[in-house]
């Protein structure tokens, strides 16, 4: 009877161990997460004195779907390759959006030129290259497309070797900016506590694989197969196992905490952009540019709105802005990104800093000067604000026709 008891216990302490790393069945639709091995078949990837890259992100991203499928029932696991063949950038995301999958994992290796050891693990998203070598890195990947046929129309003009080409990355708002930062820093995470791999962080570039899927998704850089004991270790079971479990286990993490399924009809809809033409003009005593900005201390979620107090009813007629550009952080006021225009003003929307220039009640200066800024941000649009409240731009058009 005793010796049952002990069995008893020692059997609900190792439950009480394992739960946490398993994932709990759900009722109704599964959750799919599709698994994107880098490279393939007559492309090697990054090259290293024993291995090719192509096979370490093989062995990790197997690895990472075992164990996914073993443990988690109420998942999908679906992987772009399963052997040593070749699959075109736009076609692994094509298997994600037909899956209608809800996350996106892409597994490569990294590599620098001779001569440089670097070490480390980083995890990137959708976004603009804030270094060189962040774009290097998305260079690098994004250069498979040459050897693709017809690249150039499958990817309207796209060249991975020009930084020009990368400039689309700079204007993107990424509804899925927020999610997709959340498991990159969890795997990060994983990755230096789990795996004890040195955290060289979470960054943004512009991988052409994950702009193409309308999922949350992230490019995990799993060592530098250049260094050689890096390569060592990523050519060990020891080493693909270590990471392949922190993968999973910052998999588990994100699940819990998006556990119900993505409600596709909630998905956030594209901004109205406004119509180019201006309102029939009425004469004016203001001046012929828009307001500046006023510089405050305002928390980052409110809009930054002037206030007149000779004229109370500004306030609730709509304010045109001009948005520039969308960052997952808050930009220093000399940054390069906001090429020399200043003073400039962000609001928060959706985890997202988004920024902002010039101001009026007065749709047509607003209109006139954005035609200015379009020779540094040409995706540049404007937006409406009403008594501190985003508003449809085109129904802030509307208001603005109707109050001359």
């Amino acid at each position: 009877m005793r010796t049952d008891r002990l069995k008893i216990i020692i059997l609900l302490c190792s439950l009480a161990l394992v739960l946490p790393f398993l994932c709990l069945t759900a009722e109704g639709k599964d959750f799919t997460v599709v698994i994107d091995p880098g490279h393939g078949g007559h492309d090697p990837g990054a090259i290293g004195r024993r291995g090719k890259e192509k096979n370490i992100n093989l062995n990790v991203a197997l690895k990472v779907g075992r164990l996914i499928q073993n443990n988690c029932k109420d998942v999908k696991v679906i992987f772009t390759r399963r052997s040593d063949v070749f699959i075109p950038l736009d076609r692994r995301a094509q298997i994600a959006n037909n899956a209608k999958a809800d996350l996106f994992i892409s597994i490569h290796t990294n590599s620098v030129a001779r001569g440089r050891n670097v070490r480390g693990t980083e995890t990137y998203t959708l976004g603009l290259h804030r270094t060189e070598e962040n774009l290097e890195v998305a260079k690098k990947e994004n250069s498979v497309i040459l050897i693709e046929d017809n690249y150039q129309q499958r990817y309207a003009g796209f060249n991975p070797n020009s930084s020009e080409s990368y400039i689309i990355f700079e204007f993107l708002q990424d509804k899925n900016m927020e999610k997709s930062v959340k498991l990159a820093t969890l795997i990060q995470k994983q990755f230096k506590t789990s795996a004890r791999r040195i955290d060289k962080g979470v960054h943004q570039a512009g991988f052409l694989v994950l702009r193409e899927t309308s999922m949350p998704g992230v490019l995990v850089e799993l060592g530098y197969i250049s260094t050689p004991d890096e390569e060592q270790y990523l050519l060990s079971d020891t080493g693909s196992e270590a990471l392949a479990n922190s993968i999973y286990k910052a998999f588990l993490n994100y699940k819990r905490e998006h556990d119900a399924p993505i409600d596709r009809s909630k998905v956030q809809q594209p901004e109205v952009s406004e119509p180019e033409e201006s309102v029939a003009e009425t004469p004016t005593d203001e001046p012929d540019s828009a307001p500046e900005p006023v510089r405050s201390n305002r928390k980052p979620g409110t809009p930054n709105i002037k206030t007149n107090k000779s004229n109370p009813e500004v306030v609730h007629k709509p304010i045109f802005k001009i948005q520039i550009l969308a960052s997952d952080r808050v930009l220093p006021k000399n940054s390069r990104q906001l090429k020399g225009l200043s003073p400039v003003s962000y609001y928060k929307e959706k985890g997202l800093y988004k920024y902002t220039y010039g101001e009026s009640t007065d749709y047509n200066k607003v209109l006139r000067m954005k035609r200015e800024v379009t020779a540094k941000f040409k995706d540049a649009f404007i937006i409406a604000f009403k008594n501190g409240e985003k508003m449809n731009v085109n129904e802030a058009i509307k208001e603005f026709k109707k109050n001359r």
